[in-house]
């Protein structure tokens, strides 16, 4: 049998997306289901006084108007801390937040009645800046303080390393709300199925985190409640969180008939997660020769209305402030507050790319007041293997950002990089460099993955995964682990994945998990199931089991090569299914709760980008013309998959670096809320460094966030390079890149 494991086979649902054929939210089939529609907010922070229905409910082709009185159990939903409402009983605590729920025949009939509904609320006051929010005896987002999370990573004495140093750099760098802008709008349907199941079918990134949150506010037990992954236009974290979930539940429980619900490109804006906006302060202190001796961060963000992941922010947030980066005194202290602002979840990197804007602008910073390559910088200060982490981990395998480094600077010292352009005075050129490191998998908690293999009578091979593939390709890379560990060609291999009934917990397709978990999960099972296969085929063979073996999808003697079974003859002839049930949970320790010591991930990432750009001194346009980005990815199980990975990862911390804000109450389409297009992506030159990981399937790691994360700080490096003169807010818009270029010449002009 060929090879799977490093083959750029096609996709597995390549053809029918091509085509067409693919069923997303808002196609999915349902007989004559009743439309929903979302009753939100105008306020940002206000009580309800009462809530006015009669004339909605005299449309013709309304059948209900639902509220928070309306939800059987628990009206809480959050993936770490249950703080945000499916309806709002009491209070509203951001515009948008959702008040009562229409049914109608018809998606007019919804709106109208939608627009009918009449609110009275009572105004209280609004807090949309963490700094006021902290205040002491000021007005409380929730009873239990405006402080959601605060943590701490503490190693060495840092007081004493910036003592130490023979130059301290100290700077302050801010991040904005970034939306997923993901292109299929929230959509689904709801139906009781044959069982009586409640049953909802929508694009998500965790079908058993939704079906544990359905059945709690509808207080169900888990086996009534089914939930199905649709096809998924795309995630990036935003698909993490409960957003049509238990609106699709509610209505079914409560009229029994099918039901559907499309948002508008306004609400997505309106009501889903964000990217954390963090305010950091950053303190390196270096030895004179270059060494990086002491970093002391403070980081504050926004987490808006509710919770969500920003726990998860908070702490990896902290742990990953360092960067790749090997530094014997450390003191971090991240806190996460609440405020009136849209609420900020999961997105692809959980607080990281933020850090890596900071972490790399320090280390340019650094190196050039040094006057030290900033590439040869980072190389003499990067990890290595036996390189202990600021939370204390030591990295004995897989540490591959030197090797990133070196690839990326082998490009840059090759090319020929012309400051100025003759024939354009006003257009300079500029090249940076941005590097990161990510931890693959959950921080420091469980973080399991579970899986099936079955071959059955009749010959068909089944993979059982609960993981939600939303673009990122997951079905075939899986799919190629569980061929190449079963020695079966995998188009004879059918996949079932992401359906509560029918597959185990796999954990959520996010922190750039699957590949590593879920394909270790999969060989796990595989192994069982040649454990039966080889007991099934002792008879069949008139051998004892002991003298078998399991090789390239047959049972063999181990003192007659000649003498095989098949695995599916085994299956065949046994007239059993031969199946395993596989699980992995990574190795990893609890962080201490005051210094953030500890073993938080079995592995990591690592990258370099380079970033060459153009910067048009009178528009203040930047162009990025060239991304070299090269990855330590573990082992590309598909190369190509990885590469479409990065060249994705490069437009999304393009739209980071440059354009992509959103405003609070103000970004309500693509109009004003800048992403980058087909035209802005720059030549892309991938690079896959394959340091093996020998805990990984195969030697993979993970790819999907690193893709992203060094690209930011890659592009403001060079915008650094080009103008002279470094911007610390993101994004580097126009009009910020105006200001910094008049700030550059005004100074100039002083001397």
């Amino acid at each position: 049998m060929r090879r799977q494991v490093g083959a750029n086979i096609p996709k597995v649902d390549g053809l029918e997306k091509v085509l067409g054929e693919v069923r997303y939210g808002a196609d999915l089939p349902a007989k004559e289901p009743l439309c929903l529609k979302v009753v939100r907010s105008p306020k940002s922070h206000a009580k309800i006084v009462r809530i006015e229905m009669d004339e909605a409910l005299r449309i013709p082709g309304v059948e209900r108007v639902f509220t928070a009185k309306d939800i059987p159990g628990k009206n809480l939903v959050g993936t770490i801390t249950k703080d945000q409402p499916i309806l709002c009983s009491d209070r509203v605590r951001y515009i948008g937040d959702p008040v009562a729920l229409v049914a109608a025949k018809t998606s007019e009939a919804a709106e109208a009645a939608a627009n009918k509904v009449v609110v009275v609320y009572e105004d209280l006051p609004a807090l949309n800046h963490p700094e006021e929010a902290l205040k002491l005896n000021g007005p409380l987002i929730h009873d239990k303080g405006n402080l959601l999370f605060e943590f701490h990573v503490i190693k060495g004495d840092v007081q004493k390393g910036l003592r130490e140093s023979h130059l301290i750099i100290e700077k302050t760098y801010q991040t904005t709300w970034v939306d997923h802008a993901y292109l299929e709008p929230d959509a689904g349907i709801s139906f009781l199925d044959e069982k009586e199941r409640v049953t909802v079918v929508c694009p998500t990134q965790n079908v058993h985190y939704d079906q544990k949150e359905v059945a709690s506010v509808l207080g169900l037990s888990l086996d009534q409640v089914r939930i199905i992954q649709c096809a998924t236009g795309g995630g990036f974290g935003g698909r993490l969180d409960i957003t049509i979930q238990c609106l699709l539940a509610l209505a079914v429980f409560h009229l029994k008939k099918p039901v559907k619900i499309v948002y508008s490109r306004e609400e997505v804006f309106q009501v889903t997660s964000k990217r954390h906006p963090l305010t950091i302060r950053y303190k390196s202190g270096v030895k004179e020769d270059g060494t990086l001796i002491a970093v002391e961060v403070e980081i504050l963000g926004d987490t808006g209305a509710y919770a969500s992941y920003g726990p998860t922010v908070c702490i990896r947030s902290a742990v990953h402030a360092t960067g790749p980066y090997l530094i014997p005194n450390v003191k971090v202290r991240s806190r996460m507050v609440y405020t009136n602002n849209s609420w900020s979840g999961a997105m692809r990197g959980f607080g990281v790319p933020q850090m890596a804007f900071a972490h790399e602008s320090q280390m340019d910073l650094l190196a050039q007041a040094l006057k030290i390559d900033p590439l040869e910088f980072r190389l003499k200060n990067c990890l290595r293997n036996g390189s202990e982490t600021a939370t204390g981990q030591t990295l004995m395998t897989s540490v591959g950002i030197g090797e990133t480094l070196r690839k990326v600077k082998e490009c840059r010292d090759k090319a020929n990089h012309s400051r100025e352009d003759p024939k354009r005075p006003f257009i300079k050129r500029g090249v940076g460099v941005g590097s990161m490191w990510y931890g693959i998998g959950n921080t420091g908690i469980a973080n399991p993955s579970t899986a099936q293999m079955e071959i059955d009578p009749n010959g068909e091979v089944r993979l059982y995964i609960g993981v939600a593939d939303i673009g990122q390709g997951s079905d075939t890379v899986l799919l190629q682990i569980a061929s190449e560990g079963l020695g079966i060609p995998l188009k004879e291999i059918r996949v079932i994945r992401a359906d509560t009934a029918l597959t185990t917990d796999a954990g959520a397709t996010s922190a750039s998990r699957q590949t590593y978990i879920s394909g270790n999960a999969i060989l796990d099972a595989i192994n069982y199931l040649k454990q039966e296969a080889i007991k099934e085929a002792g008879p069949l063979l008139n051998m004892d089991e002991k003298d078998l073996f399991y090789e390239e999808g047959k049972v063999k003697a181990r003192t007659c090569l000649t003498t095989s079974l098949p695995v599916r003859e085994v299956a065949r002839r046994s007239g059993k299914v031969i199946k395993g049930e596989g699980s992995f949970d990574p190795e990893t320790t609890r962080l201490d709760s005051k210094t953030g010591q500890g073993a938080p991930y079995a592995t990591y990432a690592f990258a370099t980008h380079l970033a060459e750009v153009e910067v048009d001194t009178e528009t203040g346009k930047v162009r990025v013309n060239r991304v070299v980005a090269s990855h330590d990815v573990g082992r590309a199980i598909h190369p190509k998959n990885v590469i479409g990975q990065i060249t994705g990862g490069v437009a999304m911390g393009m739209g980071f670096a440059l354009m992509e804000e959103y405003v609070p109450g103000g970004t309500t389409s693509f109009v004003n809320y800048l992403i980058p297009t087909s035209k802005d992506v720059p030549e892309v030159i991938p690079i896959l460094v394959e340091e093996n990981e020998p805990s990984g399937p195969f030697g993979a790691k993970g790819v999907g966030e690193p893709a992203l994360i060094p690209c930011a700080p890659a592009i403001l490096n060079a915008i650094t390079d080009a103008i002279g003169e470094r911007i610390y807010h993101l994004p580097a818009n126009l009009e910020r890149v105006l200001e910094t270029v008049r700030k550059k010449k005004a100074g100039n002009s002083n001397h």
